[in-house]
């Protein structure tokens, strides 16, 4: 082939404006968690590894611009800087694949691919041959034998036949063209409802060849998917380490208490270069030391004024961040603040959800302890507050 294998001559396009309903929850399935990230990143990341050249866009709900950004945050910057401002879904998956495809109108590539958003194992092998099938065929899905009997049944639910299985395929994406073509097609079947890409193309008259699917690029539907695809990223990530944390700040005049992200109401506040967040602090050095990457002190001095009275966030996201960098997740969280003053208690729980909002975790994977010092020590004498945490993360081996 003459067209450039890194993908110049191709755009991306991932549809990810649905709902979920077969999930339930509130959050649609592109946007959990899997491993500590977004699945639509982990989406995102597979067809940037396979062809680093090609232009990517997004066609979301417009509902969903803050989880999008929240999942584009998860990808390394070198990935989320290529892709292109999203495009806005329809009320069907045809409806905002013909959106997409207009967002990429001004790219001029010659082949695009659409992709789930909820596939996030599409391999690079699988990605490559979609683009090449494109450059052979023009317009060509990725399928797998049947090997199931497939039955059809009346409205009573009864059999009304067997169709043979041997000319049965089930489709998978990503589904690959030449752009003009499936463009066309999309904007002549306005008004229609067809279930995929291919099928557009079917319908205008397009031939529309298959290629070798692959049964690891699975599709998560239900939360049973979700579920398999955890230990699946689980199994990859063998390389388990622990590291420790702490940190102590003193009391000062003030009105309130920085502890993971929460301010406290309390007759002192804490003292610090930055905003003295006790708690976030040793959470972040014990991340940076399970990375053996160093501590906060090293990654944000104090003596640069520009970390003077800053958002404790800051770091605890820079550390989560190097974790996700090296292709690991952060598996726990378990933090202890001690103090006598203020009760922790009450606000457990709102410290916990915000942890886990600016390391991108689920909330039962951060644990918050508090306990006195029996009136011994600093702590005791009411002089200060320290914390300890530890933190456990997965890597794959040689990251």
């Amino acid at each position: 082939m003459t067209s450039p294998a890194n993908g110049a001559d191709t755009a991306v396009l991932i549809v990810a404006g649905g709902r979920g309903s077969r999930f339930g929850g509130d959050v649609p399935k592109q946007y959990r968690l899997l491993g500590g990230r977004p699945v639509l990143a982990r989406t995102i990341e597979a067809f940037a590894a396979a062809l680093p050249e090609a232009a990517i866009v997004v066609a979301i709900h417009p509902d969903d611009m803050a989880r999008y950004q929240a999942a584009l945050a998860a990808v390394p910057e070198a990935i989320s800087a290529r892709a292109l401002p999203p495009a806005f879904g329809g009320a069907t998956r045809q409806a905002s694949v013909r959106n997409g495809l207009d967002a990429l109108a001004h790219q001029s590539r010659k082949i695009v691919l659409i992709h789930d958003a909820a596939r996030p194992f599409a391999s690079v092998e699988l990605i490559r041959t979609a683009r090449l099938a494109a450059l052979d065929h023009g317009a060509a899905v990725p399928c797998q034998a049947v090997t199931d009997t497939i039955k059809t049944v009346d409205a009573a639910g009864v059999i009304v036949g067997t169709p043979d299985r041997a000319s049965l395929r089930a489709v998978q994406t990503p589904q690959a063209f030449a752009y003009d073509l499936i463009l066309s097609a999309h904007r002549a079947a306005e008004g229609q409802e067809l279930t995929d890409d291919g099928a557009v193309a079917e319908r205008a008259g397009h031939r529309v060849h298959v290629f070798d699917g692959d049964p690891a690029n699975m599709k998560i539907t239900t939360a049973a998917d979700l579920a398999a695809a955890e230990q699946r990223v689980a199994a990859a990530l063998q390389d388990v380490r622990v590291g420790q944390g702490y940190d102590v700040h003193a009391f000062e005049p003030g009105d309130s208490v920085w502890l993971g992200g929460i301010a406290i109401p309390h007759t002192k506040k804490l003292l610090g270069h930055s905003d003295a967040d006790v708690l976030m602090h040793a959470i972040t050095d014990a991340i940076f030391g399970a990375l053996a990457d160093g501590d906060i002190g090293s990654h944000f001095p104090p003596s640069d004024p520009q970390w003077k009275g800053a958002a404790s966030e800051i770091f605890l996201a820079y550390a989560a961040k190097r974790v996700r960098e090296r292709g690991g997740m952060i598996a726990h969280i378990d933090g202890t603040v001690i103090c006598e003053r203020p009760k922790v208690g009450p606000y457990r729980d709102a410290i916990r959800a915000k942890l886990a909002e600016i390391m991108g975790l689920p909330i039962e994977r951060v644990a918050i302890k508090a306990t006195t010092s029996e009136r011994l020590g600093f702590t005791g004498r009411e002089e200060g507050i320290a914390a300890l945490a530890t933190a456990t993360i997965r890597l794959p081996f040689g990251a």
